[in-house]
């Protein structure tokens, strides 16, 4: 597509935008205080630019982790570890290049409980209240899905601000997050599939 569709079209380019005051600003989880601008929209960048791994595996991060560097892997999936100031953040990706919209059904089919057994992991080394589940698909063209760790008792990082407030959260220790990963990788490993560390 190279012109904007009509839902961009009516959208105020360049103009200022606020906050309305009965919205997400408002909420108790909300992470920022004070005086927040909102930034202007900026013209569409049409075509869009490709992601990584859209021309194919060649040129795709998650194709190219070697087993060693996941947490956790089997013959279809890979388990990898992100560092931040949650008590873990991971993502789970198919090792074919695939994206959600072209995840063959077998693959397909073993998602759903895939995410079941890895919300589990996650809450395995305790102190976890949730495991929130994301799927972006801007950053690469590999399906990647996300777990965010809730640390149980922070309400205030209840919900989809999770990962704005990991930002601000101090990293976690060295010592803490080794032994998280470990225990994640075990659990996982109950099932089937090979801890990695």
């Amino acid at each position: 597509m190279t012109e904007p569709s009509a839902y961009v079209r009516r959208l105020p380019i360049g103009e200022p935008l606020s906050l309305p005051v009965d919205g997400v600003s408002g909420w108790d989880v909300f992470p920022y205080e004070g005086d927040i601008r909102v930034r202007a929209l900026e013209q569409p960048t049409l075509p869009e630019p490709d992601r990584n791994g859209e021309q194919g595996p060649q040129d795709c991060v998650f194709c190219s982790l070697a087993d060693g560097d996941c947490l956790w892997t089997d013959e279809h999936w890979r388990l990898v570890d992100e560092h931040g100031g949650l008590p873990a953040i991971l993502k789970l990706v198919p090792r074919g290049h695939h994206d959600l919209s072209d995840l063959p059904p077998e693959r397909a089919a073993e998602l759903g409980p895939m995410l079941q057994r890895v919300e589990r992991a996650v809450l395995s080394p305790g102190g976890i209240a949730r495991s929130h589940v994301n799927r972006w698909g801007d950053g690469a063209a590999h399906l990647h899905v996300f777990f965010f760790a809730r640390p149980e008792g922070m309400l205030q990082l209840r919900g989809s601000f999770l990962p704005a407030w990991d930002e601000a959260l101090p990293p976690l220790p060295e010592e803490m997050l080794a032994e998280n990963r470990r225990i994640i990788a075990q659990a996982m490993a109950k099932d089937g599939g090979t801890a990695r560390v």
